[in-house]
């Protein structure tokens, strides 16, 4: 494993790191409290260092995971997690459906407090703002109030983590410009560097700040679906457009070029986001033992030659050859309008 530099902490992050949502959500499959612990283990004895997780994350569940895989390796463990939904009393079941957010100051100071409970914590490594909107970008009050949870000691640094049609490209380069967040968590992938590309050259400096969220576009680029594959009820891909999967299966085929001894295509799609020095660490959607091991090894296998990534950039700026329908890219326009 190798390791980046989390800004402002001095703390070392792994560049491949565990995103706790696929064990804790049921979006992923159902996973029991002792499966989920020795995936967080099995992580860490591989050199994962980096967990990320949310407050919402199974109403809580996510964060209860890793104070209890990893309470009392404070030292050894960098912990990120994000506040901003309201998930007390209210219930979307298995869906998509989003909760009520709540930015001010009491119930940011409870959601905290809170995590750092659930976490077994005195201080969380890096707090994330959920799924921001403009209007909360622009809220004075509430910078101040994450710089004051940072000199308390609760938090050692903030960030922003931005979620498709809710708050993504221009709340995402006006916090970096305004705000100068050390963490920004985005999607980014061969298949979808839009609008990740945008948001990094946006950025103020070179510091690895950005999380990449779904790098293997769902594991459409771990290379081992069909045009056959299903998933099952309340699965989250079930949410995805009814064309990214043949699409992407087209473009998948056009990348089989990265596969050779020693390297799989789901580690040269993590190699590909990697090369990006900006970038602090990805985040794969981990749920089998399998990709664990796999992804882990990522940043160890065979790296992609100059001609490899000459060839992806050209594959990228032509879109693969493929023509996307308008949904495509509704995610963006909404982004777009709410500016």
């Amino acid at each position: 494993m190798k390791y980046r530099l989390l800004p402002e902490t001095g703390q070392k992050v792994s560049e491949v790191g565990f995103g706790v949502w696929t064990l804790s959500t049921g979006w992923w499959g159902e996973y029991t409290e002792k499966q989920a612990l020795e995936f967080l283990h099995r992580a860490r004895d591989l050199g994962i260092n980096f967990f990320d997780t949310a407050d919402v994350y199974g109403d809580g569940y996510g964060e209860l995971l890793l104070g209890k895989a990893f309470g009392d390796a404070s030292e050894e463990v960098v912990i990120a997690t994000k506040v901003g939904y309201d998930f007390s009393g209210t219930s979307r079941g298995r869906g998509q459906r989003e909760l009520p957010q709540d930015f001010s100051e009491g119930f940011l100071r409870k959601a905290v407090d809170d995590s750092l409970r659930r976490l077994r914590r005195e201080t969380i490594d890096n707090l994330q703002l959920h799924n921001i909107r403009m209007e909360h970008v622009e809220d004075d009050a509430l910078w101040a109030l994450l710089e004051a949870l940072r000199q308390e000691g609760k938090i050692r640094s903030y960030g922003i983590a931005l979620g498709p049609a809710i708050g993504w490209l221009y709340e995402g380069i006006t916090a970096l410009r305004l705000r100068r967040p050390s963490v920004v968590q985005h999607i980014y992938n061969l298949l979808e560097p839009f609008p990740g590309r945008p948001l990094m050259d946006a950025a103020p400096d070179q510091n690895p700040r950005f999380l990449v969220r779904v790098p293997h576009s769902s594991g459409l680029l771990e290379g081992k679906y069909t045009a056959e594959t299903t998933f099952p009820k309340g699965d989250h891909r079930n949410h995805r457009p009814t064309h990214w999967l043949p699409n992407g299966l087209k473009k998948v085929e056009q990348l089989r070029f990265l596969e050779e001894p020693g390297r799989t295509l789901g580690q040269a799609a993590l190699q590909w986001i990697l090369c990006e020095p900006r970038i602090l660490s990805c985040l794969p959607n981990i749920y089998t033992m399998e990709q664990l091991e796999e992804f882990a090894a990522a940043p160890e296998a065979p790296s992609l030659s100059r001609v490899e990534l000459d060839r992806i950039e050209q594959l990228i700026a032509g879109n693969f050859g493929i023509e996307e329908p308008p949904e495509a890219y509704k995610g963006t326009m909404i982004s777009a309008a709410s500016a």
